[in-house]
This record gives structure tokens, sequence and C-alpha cells, in this order.
């Protein structure tokens, strides 16, 4: 595939429409409900809560640093816990979704095989994200300003969420319509 056909994770929006076949015949509101709602579909909608719950921990904790209601002895062991804690777990994320789940999913419904190798664009751009940014924290760790970093992390937020909620948008209607659970 030509991964210059859709719009990269930086710039886009919300998935094209030729991707959202599935996502109106099985709408967000209603997944929870279905019955091939499984194990599986809710164990990967639990890993996204954490990391956006994660991102959250560290906006909240550089702006109370920032705003001097946090102080570095406080945060410098939670920015190294939670921001460790979210670069491991999203890198293994992404390797186990690239090795083991894109390959089966795109398989189960060929119309989205291409938004599966979006997916998969999405996680090479987020590699050099995920290290930007832990350089931006070790930086902030070794006495640098928090302000940069915290510049940078809204970024990396923004773009994590738009990947996190077009996977989403993407995998679990496939998982409802096949009741694929692994």
């Amino acid at each position: 595939m030509d991964r210059t056909d859709f719009p990269p994770l930086a710039t886009r929006q919300e998935l094209p429409d030729a991707l959202t076949v599935l996502l109106h015949e099985f709408p967000r509101l209603r997944w929870a409900e279905h019955p091939n709602f499984g194990r599986l579909a809710d164990f990967w909608m639990q890993r996204h809560g954490m990391f956006r719950q994660l991102c959250g921990v560290l906006e909240q904790d550089v702006i109370a640093l920032q705003d001097k209601q946090m102080g570095f002895d406080a945060y410098a062991p939670r920015l190294s816990r939670f921001a460790g804690m979210l670069l491991n777990e999203l890198h293994g994320h992404h390797q186990i979704e690239d090795v083991h789940y894109f390959p089966k999913l795109s398989q189960l419904d060929p119309r989205l095989e291409r938004g599966f190798d979006l997916l998969d664009a999405d996680h090479h751009s987020m590699d050099s994200l995920l290290h930007a940014m832990a350089t931006g924290a070790n930086g902030v760790l070794q006495g640098g300003e928090p302000g940069p970093f915290a510049d940078q992390l809204a970024d990396f937020r923004r773009m994590l969420f738009r990947h996190l909620e077009d996977e989403e948008d993407l995998i679990v209607p496939v998982m409802l319509k096949t009741g694929f659970n692994g």
C-alpha cells in the first residue's frame, strides 16, 4: 500500500470514510452491549484507557510543577515512573499489534486492510514521538525547564489520542462483526 494516500497521523482529524464502513454498522455507543464484545475487546479498551490516563497524569503533574504547586522532589519520581510506564507499555502494545493482531484482523475484513496499514504507519510515526518524549522527560529530570516538555507532551497526547481513537474505530467493529477474540 502507498501509505501516503491517507492523511498522516500528525494532520489527521478522523479516519477516512473508506475505513469507517464497519463503524457505521457498529456504533461506538453500542459496543459494550454487543454479544461479541469479549474479553479481548474489553482488555484493548482498558489498555487504551490506561494510556490516556497516564498522559493526563503527566500533563497535570508538569502543570503543577510549572505553577509551583508541586516541588521538583515530588515531581521527579512521578515523572520517571509514569513516563517510563507509558513509554514501555506503549512500545510493547504496538509491537504485539503489529506482529500478531493487525495481520490477523486485516484478513477478517479485506475492506479494512489499508486501515491496518495506516495504523502500522502510525506506530512508525510514533516511534520518534516516543523517543522525543523520553528525551524531553530526561531533560526535565536533569534540571531543564519544564515548559518545552509540557508543550511536547501536549503534542504527543494529541497524536496518541487520535491514533487510539482511530485504532478502536477499526479494531472493535471487526471484533464485533467476526467474533474475533484472540
